[in-house]
């Protein structure tokens, strides 16, 4: 019998899954949890084969919970609403078994469940095609970094200082990303950053 432990924190939604899949005769839901930290203590407590997460939930992301998860011996299956690349690059970093979209057909999550226990690994097609035909990110590692600090809301003097470079040489940074990602200002440098899934 393939264990489970669910996280989904919309409870219609954690409540459909459960019940789907407690019908297959070969798997049974041991726990259901609405964030991330919930799904740690369940995978503690009940140890299940498979963790089936969403990922923006309150309190823990399904991210985080699956990088700590890597070392409890769970294979964890993300699925999620958004196909972005950005999260499921961090989700690979992760280890994670599998990655599938909330429109993947129900029976099609029991037989990645089942993959996934052969020690197959599966991910949504449309985000391994985008993976091979992506572009990658046009900056430095240290332009990154200022446009990290930009986003984290620190002005040029505070990025400067930071940095220990002149305020002159942060405009410059600023001026080569904004050119480099064909946008006018930082709040569209960070937006087109993210949309990409560049952003550490």
């Amino acid at each position: 019998m393939i264990s489970i432990v669910i996280a989904e924190d919309q409870r219609l939604l954690l409540g459909a899954l459960a019940s789907l899949l407690d019908l297959e005769e070969d798997m049974q839901v041991v726990g259901r949890a609405s964030n991330g930290e919930e799904a740690i203590e369940l995978v503690r407590q009940y140890k299940p084969d498979i963790v089936v997460m969403d990922i923006e939930m309150p309190i823990r992301s399904g991210l985080d919970a699956a990088e700590e998860l890597r070392a409890l011996n769970s294979k964890v299956i993300i699925m999620t609403t958004f196909a972005r690349f950005g999260y499921f690059e961090r989700a690979l970093k992760a280890g994670v078994s599998g990655y599938l979209l909330k429109d993947t057909p129900s029976e099609e999550l029991a037989s990645t469940i089942r993959s996934v226990m052969a020690g197959r690994r599966i991910f949504a097609p449309e985000l391994v095609d985008e993976m091979y035909g992506r572009e990658e990110n046009p900056l430095t590692e240290r332009e990154q970094e200022v446009l990290g600090l930009v986003a984290d809301g620190k002005n040029t003097k505070e990025i400067a200082t930071e940095l220990f470079i002149t305020a002159g040489t942060v405009r410059n940074y600023i001026s080569v990303i904004l050119d480099k990602l064909n946008v006018s200002n930082r709040i569209e440098a960070i937006t087109r950053i993210k949309e990409k899934g560049w952003f550490k």
